[in-house]
């Protein structure tokens, strides 16, 4: 990841996109935390490409504190921060004995090049008009609801599905949530891709 930057993700985002729509008539991407935020902004780009989206936990707001807006500087002096000091909590994920196995360290110019899209990508969500499902956990340390709340404003969506979290962390797919999870995704999708 230290050598990746966000235009490299958004990229593998849209080729697996278009592979996907060679080989299937309707997609409907789904992407968790970041994941969700590469979905939206790949998907306000050209609305028109899926039948729907699903973001789960997906950032988009902009942090705040000393750290974030000394990071710029800092990613020239130090290559890789905490997961902490970028505000991502270790093993986000209520039910016992599930690991998410994620980065302890994070790279900071990879981790900076999400954070300076956020404006961008907000400012795209209007574009937004196919049909969303936006799942969100209300007990989220990494990712606040506040995120995903903020999704649901701004999109241009007419057809959009809500789901609160209420038994999971960050990583609701690892969590108590996931039947939950895959049952109302799993309606979604079988109603807008049919």
């Amino acid at each position: 990841m230290i050598r990746t930057r966000y235009e490299d993700w958004r990229g593998e985002v849209e080729r697996g996109l278009q592979v996907l729509r060679s080989r299937t008539e309707r997609v409907v991407p789904l992407g968790l935390s970041m994941g969700g935020t590469l979905v939206l902004d790949v998907v306000s780009a050209n609305p028109d490409s899926v039948a729907g989206a699903v973001t789960i936990n997906a950032p988009v707001l902009d942090r705040e504190g000393i750290l974030v807006k000394l990071a710029p500087f800092l990613e020239h002096v130090l290559p890789l921060v905490p997961a902490s000091a970028a505000g991502l909590a270790r093993n986000d994920i209520a039910k016992p004995g599930m690991n998410e196995l994620a980065y302890a360290w994070v790279p900071a110019k990879a981790g900076n090049s999400l954070v300076r899209e956020f404006p961008r990508i907000r400012g795209q969500l209007a574009n937004v008009t196919c049909p969303m499902f936006v799942a969100y956990s209300r007990a989220d340390h990494s990712v606040p609801p506040e995120n995903s709340k903020a999704i649901l404003r701004m999109l241009g969506s007419k057809d959009i599905t809500e789901l609160a979290l209420e038994r999971s962390y960050h990583v609701a797919t690892l969590d108590y949530d996931l039947e939950l999870i895959e049952e109302r995704v799993t309606a979604f999708v079988d109603r807008v891709a049919g």
